[in-house]
């Protein structure tokens, strides 16, 4: 049996157990791919408009997550997924070309750092309210890499509207789109 190895990059504030990292891992899940998170931390805080910070918190994430992905043989996997929210999209992207790995990506709510390090080989999602990332710069950025990226109208960087059974229905539908590219 060929083994796949999914691995999940949680945001500053965003973890693995939020919405999007805990249903897209259990997709990949269902798909036979083995479950890994990331689960890095001790951001300082007030780093969203503090580019300082926002370097800070990029540096320290993209460390631990290669003390924490350092024994992983990536050659005995046939595929290889990255399942990653915000900042984690930036380190994620980082990652990958660093280790030279050949990676299908889910960026959830990428941030337009992302781009300069991410390729083709993956889909976006991004909300029109998102007050990280302007939706004309990640929606040029996915154009440049022919790569889809899917809208939430009015959702904000979690992908939430503020109205919860809108936010459900969001999510099925991020979902089905998750499991589609999967």
């Amino acid at each position: 049996m060929d083994k796949k190895i999914a691995v999940l990059f949680p945001g500053i504030g965003y973890t693995c157990e939020k919405p999007l990292l805990y249903y897209a891992g259990k997709i990949a899940a269902e798909k036979g791919y083995e479950i890994m998170a990331v689960p890095y931390g001790n951001f300082p805080s007030g780093v969203k408009g503090n580019q300082e910070k926002m370097e800070q918190s990029f540096y320290s994430a993209l460390e631990q997550a290669e003390e924490i992905l350092k024994d992983i043989n990536w050659e005995e996997y046939k595929k290889i997924l990255f399942l990653s929210k915000s900042v984690g999209t930036i380190v994620s992207s980082v990652f990958c070309k660093k280790h030279e790995l050949k990676v299908r990506n889910i960026l959830f709510t990428p941030l337009k750092q992302t781009f300069l390090f991410a390729d083709e080989s993956g889909i976006a999602f991004h909300g029109t309210a998102d007050s990280w990332a302007k939706t004309e710069e990640i929606l040029a950025e996915c154009k440049k890499l022919n790569m889809p990226v899917f809208l939430t109208e009015r959702g904000n960087h979690s992908l939430e509207t503020g109205n919860v059974l809108e936010d459900i229905k969001n999510l099925e539908i991020i979902m089905n789109q998750v499991n589609e590219f999967i």
